[in-house]
């Protein structure tokens, strides 16, 4: 604590007066823990937490998560559902405006998603299932080239193809969107993609890397790309009510010390989520004078992943001796500093789906018990995990220590983030423990976590880094995710998760808080379960 404390105060000593005077103007500033490179999130490649968080403040969706992560309308006031479930109808809501005066109407959400498909970017790939190609679909053989011709081979023919969700969307009037999808299961995985989707308005793609422009609570003003500072200013036309804030400064502070200086100056007023900052940094931060750490339940999922098809983890034996021998109570209380609630599933408590499943309470003697039945014979087990975070490095070693206590052979190995999730995505692993952020709050995720439904060449569902096979889960999730009646869904979706967490192929640590370190300046911080920056429209500046 006091090391830290002390490169605070060197940093702001080197740091410009600007930067490290108490300020007092109008605009808060707000403290974004990564970098990021678009401020595009419609038609980008790839998704950056930090452009989505930003995102969130500039446009608005058709749809968004309630409290119980049940989808609910946002630009839609109303939406119905046909008698089939295949035809889905959006009303939208009256006298919203974009940024650039221009009311909302259907032709820019049909535009909106004209140029989502079109760009074929990362967003785009939910609304597509991937198909094994049928016959009609198969390319005839080509002649391979002889071995001394100097023609090229071609390529591999893909084995499978994309097959979208939507067979069409239409505007029978202006505030009016009708979207039929090809079948019934589809309407609720609809509604969910639907969440990431930012309207934009008709003839603006062009735009919105260098100045984008939405319908949300703030309005971009200008981006300094050198130094990734973003300044907004509130949408006093907002159709929800005009911000209390009148200007927002989003800063990337990706250092601790850095952030703790400027925090603890005033320099900034704002850190939501500050992940780079550790536990008892965050817990000696509530006894500043100047500062006000707010702390409220989250719901992401910091997990244990194990690889169910390699080594002594093959066996579910050894993987519920591991649930067993971890304190992950004591954990969260000293490691954590009482920053996270001790987890039963993947799913978050306020989720309609939520069940606890098999509950690991920590218990050392059934631990030993089950390690012997299952004649472990003491090889060592390789436990990865992304490097740089103190508190990530202090618990992991806390695990290894507890399972060895238990009788387990438990080596860390620390890598930078592209590389390990590379050799997660090729199962080059015994033990991982990280995140997830977001995509648990719907039960969907279960499929995503533990199908091993495959496809040609071996893929599995997207997320399934266990490895995991079990015939018995593959079609019970499969049915929960097809099923129309919600009490049907919910029965299905606690009885694949009563399968699962017997097998343990990944154990669910604790849900971590969402943290709001503030200046006593700002009142009103009140972060919702999803951890989503919406709270800050709401803020005032005192």
């Amino acid at each position: 604590m006091r090391k830290l404390l002390l490169l605070s105060l060197i940093a702001c000593f080197f740091a410009t007066a600007s930067t490290c005077r108490q300020r007092t103007s109008d605009a808060v500033t707000v403290a974004l823990p990564e970098k990021f490179t678009t401020l595009d999130t419609l038609t980008t490649a790839s998704s950056e937490s930090s452009a989505e968080r930003i995102k969130n403040l500039m446009f608005n969706t058709l749809v968004r998560k309630d409290e119980n992560f049940d989808y609910v309308g946002e630009l839609a006031k109303d939406i119905t559902t046909s008698p089939d479930n295949l035809t889905i109808t959006f009303t939208l809501r009256d006298n919203v405006k974009f940024h650039n005066g221009k009311a909302l109407t259907s032709a820019d959400v049909k535009y909106t998603f004209d140029e989502l498909f079109k760009a074929n970017g990362f967003k785009a790939k939910a609304f597509f299932d991937t198909v094994p190609l049928d016959k009609a679909d198969t390319p005839k053989p080509t002649e391979a080239p002889a071995a001394n011709s100097n023609a090229v081979a071609k390529p591999a023919e893909p084995k499978t193809k994309s097959v979208p969700h939507i067979t069409s969307i239409a505007t029978p009037d202006a505030q009016t969107v009708v979207f039929v999808v090809t079948r019934p299961a589809l309407r609720n995985q609809l509604l969910s993609n639907l969440v990431a989707i930012p309207i934009i308005p008709e003839g603006s793609v062009g735009q919105q890397k260098e100045s984008p422009v939405g319908s949300g609570p703030f309005k971009f003003v200008s981006f300094d790309v050198s130094q990734n500072i973003i300044d907004l200013a509130a949408n006093s036309d907002y159709w929800e009510g005009a911000p209390k804030i009148a200007k927002l400064r989003l800063k990337t502070i990706t250092e601790a010390a850095s952030l703790q200086a400027e925090l603890q100056t005033g320099a900034v007023d704002i850190a939501p989520n500050p992940t780079n900052l550790p536990p008892d940094i965050i817990k000696g931060m509530e006894t500043a004078a100047n500062l006000t750490v707010g702390k409220f339940d989250g719901s992401n999922i910091q997990y244990l992943v194990f690889n169910a098809q390699t080594g002594p983890l093959a066996n579910p034996k050894v993987r519920q001796a591991i649930g067993y021998a971890i304190d992950r109570d004591k954990i969260v209380a000293e490691l954590l500093s009482g920053q996270a609630k001790v987890a039963s599933s993947i799913l978050p408590s306020q989720s309609w789906a939520y069940s606890p499943g098999t509950a690991y309470k920590f218990d050392p003697a059934k631990a030993k018990s089950l390690l012997q039945e299952s004649g472990y014979k003491n090889e060592p087990i390789n436990f990865k995990y992304r490097a740089g975070s103190a508190a990530v490095n202090q618990y992991a070693q806390a695990i290894q220590s507890s399972l060895n206590d238990a009788g387990f052979n438990i080596q860390i190995e620390t890598l930078d983030g592209p590389t390990i999730l590379q050799q997660l995505a090729q199962g080059q692993y015994q033990m991982y423990t990280g995140i997830w952020v977001g995509g648990n709050q719907d039960p969907i995720f279960l499929r995503d976590l533990f199908s091993s439904t495959k496809i040609p060449g071996g893929t599995v569902s997207c997320c399934n880094r266990s490895r995991y096979t079990n015939a018995e889960v593959d079609k019970t999730v499969e049915d929960a995710v097809n099923a129309t009646d919600k009490a049907i869904a919910k029965q299905l979706y606690t009885k694949t998760w009563d399968l699962v967490s017997n097998d343990l192929p990944l154990l669910p640590l604790w849900y971590p808080a969402n943290i709001v370190v503030s200046n006593k300046r700002i009142g009103n911080v009140k972060m919702s379960g999803s951890g989503d920056w919406g709270f800050l429209k709401d803020v005032t500046l005192q």
